[in-house]
């Protein structure tokens, strides 16, 4: 129960840092490729919600698999295009002004978010897997 409402919470926080930093990328405007847009709609935004509603009914395991899933995939995501490739999306591209201030501070925050989340579906599914055993 408890790693369900974790879970709940850190997909809403993720939610909502990835708005607002999708906000920013539209009013710079810092465009994504097709696969890329494809990536973030279906894996940063849309996989969470529906790995967050699992995580309160007898699937609990597979939305906690998937919010560990979707999680990463938004950290190397993030990781990769806002601070190691220089392009458009990179931090450093970006002037911290503005719509600016608001891509950087949610790129950073994006990735404690998605850390920490990863952190803790992973605790929930090593404890899970031990209940599980005991069982």
């Amino acid at each position: 129960m408890k790693f369900a409402q974790y879970g709940t919470i850190i997909a809403v926080v993720h939610a909502i840092a990835n708005g607002l930093h999708g906000l920013a990328h539209i009013e710079i405007p810092v465009a994504l490729s097709a696969l890329q847009s494809s990536f973030v709609a279906l894996v940063i935004f849309l996989t969470p919600i529906i790995a967050a509603v699992l995580l309160w009914t007898q699937f609990y395991r597979v939305g906690t698999w998937l919010l560990f899933g979707s999680l990463a995939g938004s950290l190397l995501f993030g990781f990769y295009n806002h601070f190691i490739v220089v392009s458009p999306d990179h931090v450093s591209q970006v002037p911290f002004k503005d719509w600016g201030m608001l891509f950087q501070v949610t790129a950073i925050l994006i990735l404690l978010v998605d850390g920490f989340g990863c952190w803790v579906m992973g605790r929930a599914l090593k404890t899970t897997a031990q209940q599980q055993q005991q069982a």
